[in-house]
């Protein structure tokens, strides 16, 4: 840049000096030894503190209002580099303070041409600081600050067509790469508000949070500045929030969105002229979050699934509630200030026409009958299958077993919206099928809690099928069939085989007893363990007087298991206050039962 009261022999001293700066930390610093990592980066401090000398003595002669402008944006960047430096060799207080410097020294000139790159990388990087030194409040204090400057000085450029200067273009360089200086302001601007997404959800202002991932990606697609494979899986990762909080509108819109970026990035990939190698990674990536996706979308149908089942359950208890299938508008946080407004301005504008296909494949709307809830689950078990071709048994064992207890759910919520006793159980049954299949071929010892929670489901399972048998039992005034009792009865040991198999696994290896207290994660289960197996073993039906003693024995006993646990811990017994009040009258009624069986016998 030309200034007319600064020697030229100085500039040109400055300019070679910033050339090699930038030659430091942009290349040669790539390539330092490991014995010296910061080399490059303290020779380039080394010329940044000569050039801010030099910069310093021309900022006290007198200059004219333009060139004094110039010369100290210059300094703010040598402070900015600085500050960067010390950030980058782990001097976090000296790198708070230079880059400090650096926004004290265009106060009051932030939305200059020749500022507002420097104020907005320098408030950035502040933002960071703040975050990583764990001071959030600060954090979003700097960021919000960039966030208010990008915006001044864009309605600024509407009114005077202004433009901003490249740091590079004031030490009369010019960028190599030719990038254009309204990109840049563009690029940390997105930075900005991705930053402020990060730090809105350390403050535990999700919902801004979510916004703010949203306008991060609606940036970067706008801009074509993105990594696909990375942009659609944080769409369809934030898809999952906006579902959990009902907006399922605006997660079908993101799951839409992810879905069709992927598309395009496979028939990039099909086309790439990479070295095999690359390719080959690419795909295999490719497959990994194609599977992640498809994941989401299901989670997506089982959540729909899940809520339109308790919307029905709510209707019934409540029949005043109105009855239709649209779904309200999605929750918003009390303390946060997002309107419903910005929520439903929550789209991709640019490929709304394009997604629109992919979107329409699945309804955003509660399920009201049979009929929505098979479209919905059909949708749903189609992407669990993309899903297990990736994630195999034998490859991601972990992940394969969670798959199959998404399908499993699928069941569950598809068999309450079906009338047909019958065709209730053959779902259940099918659900069975797969987990059984699945947990024989797992070894316990390794895959522990992955065992825990199929016998816990299989149990669950099991008890669903015996309670739709004897609900028809008891209706029918006909005398029970050898058959139906065998298949009651079978129904029953199968549930207390599985939960007895849960129980088993927290048995202490060096005691060969189960502990006092079971741990946080466990002890629900546990409890409700107890609870059941005592309800199961209640239920058997026999014609042998001695087997039926023994099934009231293990009944009452594991009743009591229930209450005694609860006895020394009143966090449990308060967790359990439901169930543990049936088990005191069961524990209080069964001896009397088991008094008049025993004397019968005797």
């Amino acid at each position: 840049m030309e200034l007319d009261s600064v020697n030229k022999e100085v500039l040109v001293d400055l300019e070679e000096k910033y050339l090699k700066v930038r030659k430091l930390l942009d290349a040669h610093s790539k390539l330092d030894p490991e014995t010296e990592p910061y080399k490059s980066r303290y020779a380039a401090a080394d010329l940044l503190k000569e050039m801010q000398i030099k910069l310093i003595q021309i900022l006290d002669d007198n200059l004219t209002d333009h060139d004094r402008d110039i010369v100290t944006a210059m300094l703010a960047v040598i402070w900015l580099n600085m500050g960067i430096i010390s950030v980058d060799t782990e001097e976090l207080a000296a790198g708070d303070e230079q880059l400090t410097n650096c926004i004290d020294l265009l106060e009051d000139r932030e939305l200059k041409p020749e500022a507002i790159l420097i104020i907005l990388s320098a408030l950035n990087q502040l933002g960071i600081l703040a975050a990583q030194r764990d001071q959030p409040k600060k954090s979003q204090s700097y960021l919000e600050r960039a966030e208010k400057i990008y915006k001044d000085f864009s309605a600024l450029k509407k009114t005077n067509t202004v433009q901003p200067i490249l740091m590079a273009t004031l030490f009369n360089l010019k960028d190599e790469d030719e990038v254009d200086a309204g990109e840049i302001i563009e690029r940390l601007h997105t930075l900005t508000l991705y930053y402020l997404a990060q730090i809105y959800g350390t403050l535990k202002d999700h919902l801004k949070s979510a916004v703010y991932c949203h306008m991060t990606l609606k940036r970067q697609l706008n801009h074509e500045d993105l990594d696909c494979i990375d942009w659609a899986l944080n769409a369809a990762t934030l898809s999952q929030y906006f579902m959990e909080k009902g907006g399922f509108k605006q997660a079908k819109h993101h799951l839409a969105a992810a879905s069709y970026i992927l598309q395009k990035y496979e028939d990039e990939l099909t086309n790439s002229q990479d070295t095999e190698e690359v390719v080959a990674a690419k795909w295999e990536t490719f497959r990994h979050r194609s599977a992640d996706i498809a994941r989401c979308w299901a989670k997506y149908g089982i959540l729909l699934l899940s809520t339109s089942k308790e919307r029905l359950m709510h209707h019934a208890e409540d029949e005043t509630s109105q009855m239709c299938s649209e779904i309200s508008k999605m929750q918003l946080d009390p303390g946060s200030k997002v309107t419903e407004a910005v929520i439903e301005n929550l789209r991709f504008e640019k490929i709304e026409k394009e997604i629109e296909m992919i979107a329409s494949q699945l309804s955003d709307k509660y399920a009201l009958d049979f009929n929505d809830a098979r479209v919905i689950f059909l949708n749903a078990q189609q992407w669990l299958e993309e899903a297990k071709k990736y994630y195999t048994l034998e490859n991601h064992a972990s992940d394969h077993v969670q798959v199959i207890q998404d399908v499993s759910q699928l069941f569950k919520f598809l068999s309450f919206f079906e009338e047909d006793e019958d065709r209730q159980a053959k779902m259940h049954k099918r659900r069975i099928d797969i987990l059984e299949k699945i947990v024989t071929e797992l070894n316990p010892q390794y895959y522990q809690t992955v065992c825990r929670q199929l016998w816990i489901e299989l149990g669950e399972i099991y008890c669903d099928i015996l309670d739709i048998k004897l609900e028809r039992l008891q209706a029918s005034n006909e005398r029970p069939s050898p058959h139906a009792l065998t298949k009651i009865n079978h129904l029953a040991r199968s549930s207390i085989k599985y939960f007895q198999s849960f129980l088993d696994s927290l048995v202490d290896p060096a005691t060969h007893n189960l502990p006092d207290r079971f741990s946080d994660d466990v002890v629900r289960p546990a409890l409700f363990a107890y609870f059941l197996l005592g309800r199961l073993h209640y239920k058997i039906i026999t014609p042998d007087k001695h087997a039926q003693l023994e099934n009231l024995r293990n009944s009452v006993n594991a009743y009591k298991s229930l209450i005694d646990y609860c006895d020394k811990d009143p966090k449990a017994a308060e967790l359990m206050k439901v169930e543990l009040s049936v088990c005191k009258d069961f524990v209080s009624l069964l001896p009397l039962k088991i008094e008049k069986l025993s004397r019968e016998l005797l």
